[in-house]
């Protein structure tokens, strides 16, 4: 059985002096007017499951104003175990415990994963490439704990090979610099690829019977050694059958030969920070020729990929976190999340319209209208 939320406790948290939820069941919706902090309850579920902010917040931002730390807790249980997470929060530095024992967040990573849909998940399709490279990389780092640490040090990697550039500083540093960047990048690659595979079929299928079978999408990922054209695009789609060699002779090549470029601009422009994730509808790149319509479609497919290659390689449904979405969506992409929904994964909501939703549905929901009455809870 999956993991399940089934008591949410907050302290000086964002605009939350003390929150206490408990009972959670299936499906949970907030209600309320905009700016009442819904948004802050589904940021705080996601910290502690996914733990990663889609707001990608700092501890200045996430502490109650006027307050020096801030702890959150969830409960979780899946009738067997029952565990207690905590996050621990001050200026300085993001602490977790699992039943009270300290653990690095990676420790923790796919314990219990969620997946979260916000307005803002149109920069998927339209927005800059880094949005999409960022939520592949969060997606991995939740059903693989090596791929958060290789990426993390690949990060490292490249910044300090950017000071060096930036430094103008000794070719031999910067060769040396660039065999790590080979080494840990060429991995980076490979894990990519391959969760990006198994992304491909699960969204194409979510997108036709979202669309009705109207046009063809198509998933590429493309190494950053791969040509922008879209011909090359689908060539580079094969990464996922890359050696990790073959991987590493890549982007040594593509070093190599961009050497002086890079010199010149004085940044890194190889590796898998500049690799490509481009959707083709019927062939043409959505980013420029899909409506908001189609869009929308395309980012809903890729979520409800999302959870299902969670629930395939963890065999644990993930948490699914809706952040006043229901309103962007017309009533088929409606319908597909709440089959979603159906299908077993606990559920948090917030809206300001109960209308969104049918009656059958809210019926066997938890319904929490904000704001919220605290409750006097020792934590």
């Amino acid at each position: 059985m999956s993991l399940r939320v089934e008591q949410l406790t907050f302290r000086n948290f964002r605009n939350y002096d003390q929150l206490h939820l408990s009972n959670l069941g299936d499906i949970t919706v907030f209600v309320g007017e905009n700016g009442i902090g819904k948004t802050n309850i589904v940021e705080g579920v996601q910290l502690l499951t996914a733990l990663t902010s889609f707001r990608h917040s700092t501890a200045e931002h996430l502490i109650r104003h006027s307050c020096d730390s801030a702890r959150l807790e969830a409960r979780v249980s899946d009738g067997n175990r029952d565990l207690t997470v905590e996050l621990l929060l001050d200026e300085k530095a993001r602490k977790y415990r699992l039943n009270g024992k300290a653990k690095r967040s990676a420790d923790l990573k796919g314990l219990v994963p969620s997946v979260i849909f916000t307005p803002d998940d149109l920069e998927l399709v339209k927005g800059p490439m880094t949005a999409r490279r960022t939520a592949v990389d969060t997606l991995g780092s939740q059903v693989n704990k090596n791929f958060h640490t290789v990426r993390r040090d690949y990060e490292k990697v490249v910044r300090h090979k950017n000071r060096l550039l930036k430094d103008d500083a000794d070719s031999a540093l910067v060769a040396a610099t660039d065999e790590m960047l080979v080494t840990v990048g060429a991995q980076l690659t490979c894990y990519r690829a391959a969760l990006f595979a198994r992304l491909q079929g699960p969204m194409s299928e979510k997108y036709r019977q979202i669309s009705g079978g109207r046009e063809l999408l198509e998933t590429v990922y493309a190494p950053s050694w791969v040509s922008a054209d879209i011909d090359s695009l689908r060539d580079g789609a094969r990464a996922g059958t890359f050696t990790r060699d073959e991987a590493r002779a890549s982007l040594s090549a593509a070093l190599e030969a961009r050497e002086a470029e890079e010199r010149r601009r004085a940044r890194a422009l190889v590796g898998p920070h500049a690799d490509g994730i481009t959707f083709l509808l019927d062939g043409k790149n959505a980013s420029l020729y899909a409506s908001q319509g189609q869009q929308r479609s395309i980012v809903l497919a890729y979520k409800l990929a999302e959870a299902a290659v969670i629930e395939e390689i963890l065999d644990q449904k993930p948490v699914l976190l809706l952040d006043d979405v229901m309103s962007e969506l017309d009533g088929r992409r409606r319908e597909a999340l709440v089959e979603a929904m159906e299908r077993g994964s606990q559920t948090f909501i917030t809206t300001a319209n109960l209308d969104y939703f049918d009656e059958n549905m809210l019926s066997r929901a938890n319904v929490v209208e904000l704001p919220y009455k605290p409750q006097a809870v020792e934590i």
